[in-house]
């Protein structure tokens, strides 16, 4: 539960009321006046529910990665949830069982992942906004239905909040050894989106992002996160509700007779009927035709492949974000992503204090993955240290962009034991190698 850092005016209290003013605490989420005496009998639920999507002043709250994950998706209009709970990640199901039923939306626990997987893509086929969060083994669990929402187009989140693996490993440990999993786990050839905060504020704004996403080019959005930045807590303004971008899948505006499931067009953004709408189309995890259904014609299996790949190459510059810290005039480069590029931050902090020039690239979209900036600005770099935690993920893709450097000059730290890689860590690598 978050508290309240920075309250609202009231009018002047009693000395009993601010003592007791003072104890309570609130969720972050946009609470309703309270209705004066008179009115409280008369109040009804569903104005209740008005009232508090109505509601526009947000306030400055501590909260975990994991809160602001949840309300982030509320934000975001996910009104359909489906889970079993499983740390790191529990936190984002308690959230959202208690919060989803109060905006008209739905919570249901599942028997496993796989049914969560497949729930909440049903769900999305109905027109819900849907999203489910896991770890380690029931991510696993899901690639198979992470593929089908791929190959079907349907728009879902999955929030794998990592832990240490493989199987059951260290659950309340963090590692970041899922990086290549949510780009290669499901088999055959499914282009990913992959977002990676490194903060409770991007988990935030991430959950959002993932949901427009996922909404814009209709596909599965991964948002990944570590442990400790699902459990960390930080101070989190909350942004207007006004000012939060929500992206709503695009409506088929032809009748029901010409309309395509899997039409063609040249931002490879393409209508999306829901079930019940009077629109006739088939949905199948067999490669299939513009109409959905299943074909063995090569020309349409191609069009079909090449349509999930072009929708995620044609559109990079929408896709990739990425995070230049001190790298103008860096001679020694860092490449991290989540808690781990904190660590490089803070490490840069003392290396430049030192007089060491140091810069940190941090992906924030980890797949695609950024080619073109970290070809770019890792050119004119004399070293470039990659920091994470597990046995080599992020460096294969380093080494991959930079094949003019050599294996001195591309630095690993690795570590898969269930604790951090500190600052000092880095800090000593740094000044091994400069």
């Amino acid at each position: 539960m978050a508290k309240v850092v920075k309250e609202p005016k009231a009018k002047k209290k009693s000395e009993k009321q601010k003592a007791d003013s003072k104890k309570k605490v609130i969720a972050p989420e946009i609470t309703p006046e309270v209705p004066k005496e008179e009115e409280k009998v008369a109040a009804k639920p569903e104005s209740k529910i008005k009232e508090l999507q109505a509601k526009r002043d947000r306030k400055t709250v501590i909260m975990q990665g994991n809160e602001a994950v949840s309300y982030g998706a509320l934000d975001a209009g996910v009104n359909f949830f489906a889970g079993y709970p499983i740390t790191p990640s529990t936190e984002i199901a308690e959230i959202l069982a208690a919060e989803l039923p109060k905006r008209g939306g739905v919570f249901v626990q599942m028997e496993d992942e796989i049914a969560s997987i497949c729930a909440i893509t049903g769900a999305s086929l109905a027109g819900a906004k849907s999203l489910t969060a896991t770890s380690g083994p029931g991510f696993s669990l899901m690639q198979e239905g992470i593929g089908f929402a791929k190959i079907t187009e349907t728009p879902c989140v999955v929030v794998n909040v990592q832990r240490l693996g493989p199987s059951t490993g260290m659950p309340t440990s963090p590692a970041q050894g899922d990086i290549m999993q949510t780009r290669w786990g499901s088999h055959g050839d499914s282009p990913a989106i992959v977002l990676y905060p490194a903060s409770v504020k991007e988990s935030y704004e991430l959950t959002i992002r993932a949901v427009n996403l996922s909404e814009k080019y209709r596909t599965c959005v991964v948002l990944l996160m570590d442990e400790v930045i699902g459990h960390m807590r930080e101070s989190v303004t909350l942004p207007d509700l006004a000012n939060v971008k929500v992206i709503n899948r695009i409506k088929p505006t032809v009748p029901p007779h010409w309309y395509k499931h899997y039409d063609e067009n040249q931002k490879y953004l393409s209508p999306l009927a829901s079930f019940g709408e009077g629109y006739r189309f088939h949905v199948s995890g067999l490669t299939h035709d513009s109409h959905g259904f299943p074909t063995n014609k090569s020309t349409e299996a191609a069009e079909m492949m090449d349509r999930l790949r072009k929708k995620i190459v044609y559109n990079i510059r929408d896709l990739v974000q990425i995070e230049s810290h001190e790298m103008d005039d860096a001679k020694i480069a860092i490449f991290a992503a989540g808690i781990t590029a904190r660590a490089a931050k803070a490490a840069i902090a003392m290396a430049r204090y030192e007089g060491i020039k140091v810069g940190l690239l941090r992906p924030l979209t980890i797949w695609p993955f950024p080619d073109d900036a970290v070809r770019k600005m890792l050119r004119d770099k004399d070293i470039v240290i990659v920091p994470e935690l597990n046995q080599g993920q992020l460096i294969r893709e380093i080494r991959r962009l930079t094949k003019d450097k050599s294996e001195s000059e591309v630095v690993a730290i690795q570590r898969a034991n269930g604790q951090l890689i500190s600052p000092q860590d880095i800090l000593r690598k740094i000044k091994e190698v400069c």
